[in-house]
């Protein structure tokens, strides 16, 4: 049980970081709903939370955005008195082949995926290290372990992610802090559900569950990390991906 945790969610007004949001706050903790834009969506999600007897709060914010970041971190802290949970789950596609890539496309999925992430990171540490605990949740992605065509942007992002993840779970160890990162597979939600038939099927012939997974599935995991169960384990990277990336 998450019991008087505060669990900061990046990116939680819809698919994984909405199951994320949702099933911290099932456990106990007070959960803030990080969005970016619209705030309809998240006020959905934290309607859902209270109607099950949770606790939410709002917070938007651009996490690309190194100064905003700073003060959405400061806000809560304000507001709280201690973030004892990070999921890191905001995150865009600009898919296209490399070669016909532009910059501004390339540059904003690292700036949201992973700069994103350091930003998130670098201030929530501070007040981690002085709490001497706390757990750091990134989402890569298996596309960042086996490279994908027409998402190098992507890939690249998630891969960073997972060095970002490794860097950091080793600086933090010593003052109780674990940061771990979760790597989906094929998971059904509204970025997919764009996808042609004939991709999804040749997706699925590549899994060997073949199934694909749900954002319930990250959810779980999601927990399971943020719970004292998880407090011997850092650094790692765990493929939730229905044996995809064997």
């Amino acid at each position: 049980m998450l019991d008087g945790k505060i669990a900061v969610v990046t990116g939680a007004s819809r698919g994984i970081g909405r199951a994320i949001a949702k099933e911290l706050a099932g456990l106990g903790a007070v959960t803030v709903i990080n969005y970016n834009g619209s705030s309809d969506r998240a006020m959905e999600v934290k309607q859902e939370i209270e109607s099950c007897g949770g606790q939410a709060e709002l917070f938007q914010c651009d996490v690309s955005d190194y100064a905003k970041c700073e003060a959405f971190i400061q806000d809560v802290i304000q507001k709280y008195g201690r973030i004892d949970i990070l999921v890191n789950n905001a995150g865009i596609t600009r898919d296209g082949l490399l070669m016909k890539m532009s910059e501004e496309d390339f540059d904003r999925v690292i700036n949201v995926n992973l700069k994103g992430a350091f930003n998130t990171i670098r201030f929530v540490s501070r007040q981690m290290l002085k709490q001497r605990s706390g757990r750091i949740i990134n989402l890569s992605s298996v596309v960042g372990i086996m490279g994908n065509a027409g998402q190098a942007n992507y890939a690249a992002s998630k891969a960073g992610v997972i060095g970002l993840t490794k860097a950091a779970a080793r600086e933090l160890a010593s003052r109780g802090i674990t940061v771990n990162a979760i790597a989906p597979g094929f998971i059904e939600t509204e970025m997919t559900e764009v996808l042609s038939d004939k991709v999804k099927e040749s997706t699925k012939a590549q899994i060997p569950l073949g199934i694909f997974g749900k954002p319930e599935d990250i959810a779980k995991t999601a927990a399971f990390l943020a719970s004292e169960d998880a407090g011997y384990i850092t650094g790692q990277v765990i493929q939730v991906d229905g044996g995809m990336a064997i």
